[in-house]
Parts: C-alpha cells; sequence; structure tokens
C-alpha cells in the first residue's frame, strides 16, 4: 500500500508540473494584445478587372464593389457577400473564408464561394458568366469602427466561350456594425 501511495504522489506532483504551463500562459496570454479583428462590416470601394476571356465583350472591366462580413462565431470563419459591377450589369459572389489573423487588428483571408452574373454574357470585373470563385484579401481596422479591405478574386472559368478565368482586384473602406 505504501508503493502504491508513493507513485501516486510521484505521478500526481509530475502531472502537476506538467500541466502548470498550461495554466500559467493562459492568464498571460489573455493579457497580450489581441491579434487580427472580428469584426462584421460593409464596405464600398473599387473592382478592376485585370483579365480578359479574348471574346468580344470580354474585356478587362473597371468597376466598383460592395462587400459584406459576418464574423461566424469564436471560430476563424466568416461568411462574406461580395458584389462585383459595372456600367453593365453585376456579379453576386457569397462566399465563405477562413480567417488568420497576423498582427492587431489585422486578418488575411482565403475562401471560396459562387459566383452569379446577373445578366449573363455582360461584362464584370470579375467575369461575364457564372461560376465557381476562390478569393484571397487582408482585411485590417485603421479607426474605429473603420477597416479597410483588399481581396483578389477569381472567377473560375468565367468568360462565355472561352476557358479563362476572371480576375479582379478589389480595395474599399468598411464600416463596422458588430
Amino acid at each position: 500500500m505504501k508503493g502504491v501511495m508513493k507513485s501516486f504522489v510521484t505521478i500526481s506532483a509530475l502531472s502537476a508540473l506538467a500541466i502548470a504551463p498550461i495554466f500559467m500562459s493562459a492568464g498571460s496570454a489573455s493579457a497580450a494584445p489581441k491579434k487580427g479583428t472580428d469584426a462584421s462590416y460593409v464596405g464600398v470601394g473599387v473592382a478592376a478587372g485585370v483579365t480578359n476571356g479574348g471574346q468580344s465583350g470580354d474585356a478587362a472591366t473597371f468597376g466598383g464593389n460592395i462587400v459584406g462580413r459576418a464574423k461566424l462565431g469564436n471560430s476563424p470563419l466568416s461568411a462574406r457577400g461580395q458584389i462585383n459591377f459595372s456600367d453593365q450589369t453585376s456579379a453576386i459572389i457569397p462566399h465563405l473564408t477562413v480567417d488568420v489573423p497576423i498582427a492587431k487588428g489585422t486578418n488575411v483571408y482565403v475562401g471560396g464561394g459562387y459566383q452569379f452574373v446577373e445578366k449573363d454574357g455582360k461584362p464584370t470585373p470579375s467575369g461575364n458568366k457564372d461560376g465557381v470563385a476562390v478569393v484571397a484579401g487582408v482585411e485590417s481596422e485603421v479607426a474605429r469602427n473603420f477597416l479597410i479591405y483588399s481581396n483578389a478574386t477569381v472567377g473560375i472559368n468565367a468568360y462565355k466561350n472561352s476557358p479563362a478565368s476572371g480576375v479582379s482586384i478589389n480595395s474599399g473602406i468598411g464600416y463596422r456594425f458588430r
């Protein structure tokens, strides 16, 4: 019985020593500056198409964008929506992203979704037909309730009668609502 008690005490002591750093670092981690942003926001900006499909009506197009981000709880995921528009039509692009904090108030993100072009065949900064879209970008809080964002959106096979992908560069300013 004495040997069992000695083993129990030894294992307990070693376990406490092994676990203690986890609890000690939890307190100091909460005192460290928060990385990333958990802001849900809406924003407006510019959108520049940098590719074309090689057919008539496929030229790279300059326009604008409207974006929205809804942070999904404590997960690293966000539901996002983006509208890239030209003077002829718009592409509505809902997507889901994984957000990675890189500095105080700043995230990078990557994700995917689907692009719905309102008037098929008419140019938008990200192509002229419906299709899968991928996005990579960065967002950063710059003042109380204001963020700047920039992303590259790629519409896979996004031109009619062409295998080309539509690439747009989008930037703007957002207002935090939560």
